[in-house]
């Protein structure tokens, strides 16, 4: 499987992302700055991945400038026919800014920046980026953001939730979804979402941070391996048909 790290000015998990896929996973990596008008050679079973940080210094609204990159038309393309991609954090941003997914990143409850371990529970084992995991599953994944707080409006939520596209939702060690263990105040604690065709997925939480014995914790990995796995399968019914 092939992995494209789109590179935005303020970006600052590039590097972090193609360490885990390339070093930790084993997985071919190619960096892509915001400035290309084409992806290359990236085919239906690949990836492109929007990593973290502050593109384009968070100015305006996080990710409204960052949607306006050259390259994200071809990203839009690449993902309309069936390509893999996933945001993290600033990354999920300009995902719904370019409107990829559906909702918006607001300002933090709490109006601060927030950095800290804190517990997902699966809400859909059955997608590409969970299918290693079981429903109801508590990982442990750190965050690290300023607006993260899922919004949409209440048509939008009833439709995620029907099609079963809440991912991820913060909850306590035990699984529990309470007040307490929403960091951001995020809609029905909602952590991490994907599009109707299942290969477009956001989250805030950094699993590039949760993935090597050495950091303490490796349950981030699993979403990576997940779809590495959903990538192979991907290939060998092409192959087979």
């Amino acid at each position: 499987m092939k992995f494209g790290v789109v590179v935005f000015p303020g970006s600052n998990c590039d590097e972090d992302m193609r360490y885990v896929l390339a070093e930790v996973l084993g997985q071919e990596v190619e960096m892509l700055w915001h400035k290309n008008q084409e992806l290359g050679d990236f085919g239906p079973g690949d990836c492109i991945v929007l990593p973290g940080g502050f593109s384009y210094g968070d100015y305006l609204r996080s990710g409204a400038i960052a949607k306006l990159s050259p390259i994200m038309q071809e990203v839009i393309n690449f993902a309309n026919n069936g390509g893999y991609v996933i945001g993290i954090c600033n990354g999920f941003q300009i995902l719904c800014e370019s409107g990829l997914l559906p909702g918006v990143l607001l300002r933090n409850e709490s109006q601060k920046f927030i950095c800290k371990n804190l517990h997902l529970r699966v809400e859909n084992d059955d997608t590409p980026f969970t299918k290693k995991t079981s429903a109801q599953d508590v990982l442990k994944i750190p965050i690290a953001h300023a607006d993260g707080r899922y919004f949409a409006s209440p048509e939008v939520l009833d439709n995620l939730v029907q099609n079963k596209q809440v991912l991820f939702k913060y909850c306590e060690a035990d699984g529990s979804t309470t007040e307490s263990s929403n960091p951001n105040g995020s809609l029905q604690n909602i952590a991490g979402i994907c599009n109707a065709g299942r290969n477009v997925f956001g989250m805030m939480p950094h699993p590039e941070r949760a993935a090597e014995d050495v950091l303490g914790n490796t349950q981030g990995r699993i979403l990576f391996e997940s779809l590495i796995e959903a990538s192979k399968e991907a290939y060998l019914d092409a192959a087979i048909a």
